[in-house]
């Protein structure tokens, strides 16, 4: 009984890196650790390879424009053209979220292309392969980064396993009339014998409400109400709230002296972490591309990094998209969604550059 009750976690960490701080997610903190420590990693390459090490922040400043530029376009036309087009100047509101990794690979091949053409001694594919080895790493931090904000989850796992994302609720109930004053969703210990096995598991919600002119009486009145209405008659609440409309709400209130505290025993919908696959899976192709260029370094056969990175990284996306929620209401009548279907080429082309540099061969090594 005690492994199955610590099978699923109720997932509620704060976006904001720092209370009060709202503005600093960690999101954009992981997506600015992963450029700094990219160039790091770059400085590190040029140097073993007798390359000029001033020539990596040009090289950053191509990278950070064509992520950004491409990641917010390849939303744009990929997953939502008609909201953005009827409404370009919506394009440049980056914070209210919408990047695509699959606009930001593109991208970067392009821009990688501009900045060899301006740069003598560095061949494209040269740059390109030394690149994709600080942009795995990169991605696994930016996945990270989605969990903690608990965006891009998973579909349900329809076990006791997985995670429930207490966020969701927690922004739902903010809106409530009543003077909240904090909220906490949480997995409960003494509820184990609620689990049945179908990923419908027991998810506690603790409300600290200042009293104003409310007595237990009143308070218990319009939570029963507003708190059964605000999560159970909005879509985005059913997603992963899973308390059924009929049964009466699991509310007790206690009188903590200068406040109120309401305790709702509910339910919530375990999902697939896609996040944590996604990056512990880019760490993984990181950590195997470094120790390639470890072993070769400038013998590297060139567009052999490339290939594996473009067959890796998308060939595991296309299999992670299986286990995630769809991003936009299209999808929902695809048999691959879109994600997958950018997937596919890249992983074609990432084969045939594979089979080009090993028919190559390594270069021969500079004395």
């Amino acid at each position: 009984m005690l492994e199955s009750i610590m099978s699923y976690v109720v997932w509620d960490p704060n976006p904001a890196v720092f209370a009060g701080f709202e503005r600093l997610r960690w999101y954009s903190l992981c997506f600015a650790l992963g450029f700094i420590i990219s160039q790091q990693f770059m400085v590190y390459f040029f140097r073993k390879e007798g390359q000029d090490e001033n020539l990596v922040d040009k090289l950053t400043i191509f990278m950070v424009l064509a992520t950004i530029i491409g990641a917010r376009l390849g939303h744009v036309l990929f997953y939502e053209p008609e909201k953005y087009l009827s409404n370009p100047i919506d394009i440049f509101k980056v914070w209210e979220g919408g990047l695509a990794s699959h606009g930001a690979a593109i991208a970067i091949l392009i821009a990688l292309w501009i900045y060899a053409k301006k740069t003598p001694g560095q061949s494209y594919l040269w740059v390109v392969d030394r690149i994709v080895i600080v942009t795995a790493m990169t991605g696994a931090l930016i996945r990270f980064g989605n969990l903690m904000n608990s965006e891009i989850g998973g579909k349900e796992t329809f076990t006791d396993n997985g995670f429930v994302y207490g966020w969701h609720v927690e922004e739902i109930l903010e809106s409530l009339r009543v003077p909240i004053e904090s909220i906490d969703t949480y997995k409960p210990t003494d509820r184990d014998g609620e689990l049945k096995g179908t990923g419908i598991v027991p998810m506690n919600i603790d409300m600290k409400i200042s009293k104003g002119n409310y007595d237990v009486a009143n308070l218990e009145g319009t939570l029963r109400r507003d708190v059964k209405y605000a999560l159970t008659q909005f879509n985005s609440s059913k997603n992963y709230y899973a308390e059924e409309v009929e049964t009466p709400l699991n509310l007790t209130i206690v009188d903590k002296g200068d406040h109120y505290l309401a305790t709702i025993k509910t339910f919530g919908r375990a999902k697939h972490p896609t996040q944590i696959y996604e990056s512990v899976s880019y760490f993984i192709i990181f950590l195997i591309l470094l120790a390639i260029w470890n072993h070769y370094k400038e013998r590297t056969p060139e567009g052999l990094l490339l290939g594996l990175f473009l067959i890796s990284v998308f060939g595991m996306r296309f299999v992670w998209e299986f286990f995630k929620e769809n991003q936009v209401d299209f999808e929902e009548t695809m048999a691959l969604n879109m994600g997958q279907l950018l997937s596919i080429p890249l992983v074609l082309g990432g084969i045939i550059l594979v089979l080009r540099a090993l028919k190559n061969g390594p270069k021969t090594k500079k004395v």
